[in-house]
């Protein structure tokens, strides 16, 4: 099965202490955030685990901790973006974050790390010049570091129109523009443009609109074909598997507006204040009235394969 860490918070940026001690316990319980009650067990044991999904803005504090999880195999992928301290108030400066990709890179290899450009957002500051110059420079200091980028639109959620009045839909005029200027900046820089829960719309300007985080583009990261179940791709937008996530909304300290996972920064606050680096949960420990079951995890790895498997990793 794929473990993903990413999808309701940022753990390698946050709570790298915290995953760390899981691995060496050997498991995760995580709380139905529709049913609080609701508590699933996860092995965290590479005999189940096919594969760990980072989603991460910050890699930073999992570098020196990488030793403790080289016994799984892993997907990093690391959101860098161009806007200032309006939009996103707390993650590290680009140039950071730039330089923790470059060794992360180095230590897990390019099979296994993407770069996200996302969401690509339209204000009178960050214009679609902005964007151009912009990527066209991080697209630069990339290159070698990574061989595919990921670009995905702003979402206007329900959350995001609350935290982010300001922020509109960006237009199918925009969105070609930009999608075929990127798609020529990365083949010259040696990096496929792959669109993340935006359709087929960016093929006809090149763009591989086949998925972001589909089992092609995870079995590359574990080197082996994989079975994986319907039931791991909850979106019906794309083909991408999201589920299994071992983390928790309300609990990502970068602060940017246009998050879906966060509804506003004193229930992050209160959240962060609750989490113990000891306890099986992100937040909180056990509770009176816990209903818990165990995952049911097997391996999606097929290890009798053929050479056309071979070829298609």
């Amino acid at each position: 099965m794929i473990i993903n860490t990413g999808n309701r918070t940022d753990i390698p940026a946050f709570y790298s202490h915290w995953f760390c001690n899981r691995i060496e316990a050997g498991f995760v319980c995580v709380r139905n955030p529709y049913d609080p009650g609701q508590v699933t067990r996860y092995l965290l044991d590479p005999e189940v685990v096919d594969c760990i999904v980072f989603c991460t803005k910050n890699p930073a504090p999992m570098l020196d901790r990488l030793d403790r999880i080289s016994g799984f195999h892993q997907f990093w992928s690391v959101t860098i973006t161009p806007y200032g301290e309006d939009i996103e108030p707390f993650v590290p400066p680009v140039e950071h974050v730039i330089v923790s990709f470059k060794r992360l890179s180095e230590l897990v290899g390019l099979n296994s790390i993407s770069w996200r450009y996302d969401p690509i957002l339209i204000t009178e500051k960050y214009s679609l010049d902005f964007h151009l110059k912009a990527f066209q420079r991080m697209a630069e200091e990339l290159e070698g570091f990574t061989d595919n980028c990921v670009i995905s639109f702003l979402d206007l959620y329900e959350k995001t129109k609350r935290n982010f009045p300001e922020g509109r839909t960006v237009v199918r005029e925009e969105r070609l523009k930009l999608g075929e200027a990127f798609v020529q900046i990365g083949k010259k820089h040696g990096m496929v443009i792959r669109p993340c829960g935006e359709g087929s719309e960016l093929e006809a300007v090149g763009a591989d609109c086949r998925g972001c985080l589909s089992a092609p583009v995870l079995e590359r990261a574990v080197g082996f074909p994989l079975s994986v179940p319907a039931s791991a791709r909850t979106r019906s937008v794309c083909s991408c598997i999201l589920g299994s996530d071992i983390g928790a909304y309300n609990t990502c300290g970068h602060g940017c507006r246009y998050c879906y996972a966060n509804d506003d920064r004193e229930t992050v606050r209160e959240n962060r204040m609750r989490h113990d680096p000891r306890s099986p949960f992100l937040v909180g420990d056990f509770m009176e009235g816990d209903r818990i079951h165990a995952a049911e995890q097997e391996s999606c790895i097929r290890r009798q394969i053929s050479i056309e498997d071979l070829l298609s990793i």
